[in-house]
């Protein structure tokens, strides 16, 4: 009959030093600061606000009017009319935008090996992000649904 064999406190502190300097894995410090904690917390906190936002769209526009049916020129130029709803569409754009190229900025920083590649990837997504953001912007804030005086909306009519 065999009995454990008991190693003391030092004998195990030893051997945990031994296998911790004898690791291959180097951890290399990249001045980078917390942006990737910001950028983790970012994306659960924008996902959570997005799926308000997005079904709360969907529900209002699908459910409570006529359906899909109504969702026309006219319906976006009533909607864009209020504040309120240029505030929830400006706010879901942004969220959405920031939230996407932040996934895809991971996912160039995962699976990039040339850091030229990755200078160009991430150059191209930042530039097509800030067309998309300003143009969208400016459609949502800038739409005037009477630009055409012949125009026969309703809201046209009460100017």
């Amino acid at each position: 009959m065999t009995t454990p064999v008991s190693t003391s406190s030092t004998d195990r502190g030893r051997l945990v030093t031994e296998l911790t300097t004898r690791s291959p894995y180097q951890r290399t410090s990249r001045a980078r600061g917390n942006f990737e904690l910001w950028s983790w917390l970012f994306m659960r906190g924008s996902g959570v606000v997005l799926l308000v936002l997005v079904f709360g769209h969907l529900f209002v526009n699908l459910m409570l009017g006529q359906g899909i049916k109504s969702i026309d020129f006219a319906f976006v130029a009533g909607k864009w009319a209020s504040p309120f709803w240029q505030t929830w569409d400006l706010l879901m754009l942004w969220l959405a935008e920031i939230h996407g190229v932040n996934g895809v900025r991971t996912i160039i920083n995962d699976y990039t090996e040339k850091d030229s590649t990755r200078l160009i990837l991430k150059t191209l997504l930042a530039a097509s992000a800030i067309l998309v953001l300003v143009l969208g912007t400016l459609v949502i804030f800038t739409f005037d649904p009477c630009i055409d005086p012949a125009s026969t909306l309703s809201q046209c009519k009460a100017q």
